[in-house]
C-alpha cells in the first residue's frame, strides 16, 4: 500500500459483501518441479506468496468470506486458432501449462474446502467465460480480494475484467507474485492509480477480524 491509499477499512471487506479469489495457485506456476521452474523462472517470490495465501485463506474462512478457487486448464489441441499463431509468431514450443489431468495443474498452498467454489479457465482472466461475475452479482457480491499467480498476468488481468463487472477490487500484495519483482511492483502501482487498493494478508486479516 502506498503513502496515498487509504487505510482498509474494515466495512470494505465485510463478509456478506466479499468474496477471496485465489488464482492460478498451481504447480506448473509456483512449485520447484513445475514448468516454469523447469524454464528457468525464480519461483521463490511465488512460493512466499503462495505461503501468504494460505493465512489469508484461513482468514477469511474464520469471518466467513467466501473463498473461491480459480485455475488455469489446458487441453492439448484444444487451443484457438488465434492462440496457436500467437505461439508460432513467438516462438515458443514449451509443454502446455496446466494440462488437465496432469500434477501441473494441482492447486499448491490453499486447497478447496467442501462447498467452495473451484472455477476452471482457459484464458488470463478469472472471469472471462467462466460464469464467475455473474456468480457473484446473484450472491450480492460487490467485492473481491485477489491473490494469486502472476501479479501482472492473471492477477491483473482479473482485476481489470472485475472493474468492468462493477466490482470494488481489492488486492493482497503478499499472496501475489511475479517472477521479477519489478513488474509485481508496477502492476501493483497501476492497479492503485486505476482504483484498485492494495493491502496485505495481515490487514485483511485484521479487517476481517473486526468484522466477526
Amino acid at each position: 500500500m502506498t503513502d496515498k491509499e487509504p487505510a482498509l477499512q474494515p466495512e470494505w471487506v465485510a463478509p456478506p459483501r466479499t468474496a477471496l479469489i485465489l488464482i492460478d495457485m498451481q504447480v506448473d506456476f509456483g512449485a520447484s518441479d513445475g514448468q516454469m521452474a523447469q524454464r528457468g523462472a525464480d519461483v521463490k517470490p511465488a512460493q512466499a506468496a503462495v505461503a501468504r495465501a494460505q493465512v489469508l485463506a484461513e482468514a477469511a474462512r474464520g469471518a466467513g468470506v467466501r473463498v473461491v478457487f480459480v485455475r488455469l486448464l489446458n487441453h492439448p489441441g484444444g487451443e484457438s486458432p488465434v492462440a496457436s499463431e500467437a505461439r508460432a509468431r513467438h516462438g515458443k514450443d514449451e509443454p502446455d501449462l496446466c494440462v488437465e489431468g496432469t500434477h501441473g495443474a494441482d492447486f499448491i498452498g490453499p486447497q478447496p474446502a467442501p462447498g467452495e467454489a473451484v472455477i476452471s479457465k482457459t484464458h488470463f482472466s478469472a472471469f472471462t467465460r467462466t460464469g464467475l461475475g455473474e456468480q457473484l452479482h446473484s450472491q450480492k457480491i460487490d467485492t473481491v480480494v485477489l491473490a494469486g499467480l502472476t501479479t501482472e498476468c492473471c492477477v491483473a488481468s482479473s482485476a481489470w475484467d472485475a472493474f468492468e463487472r462493477d466490482l470494488h477490487i481489492f488486492i493482497a500484495s503478499d499472496a501475489c507474485a511475479a517472477y521479477e519483482d519489478s513488474l509485481h511492483q508496477e502492476t501493483l502501482r497501476a492497479l492503485e492509480m486505476s482504483g484498485a487498493i492494495v493491502g496485505t494478508t495481515a490487514q485483511f486479516a485484521q479487517a476481517w477480524e473486526n468484522t466477526i
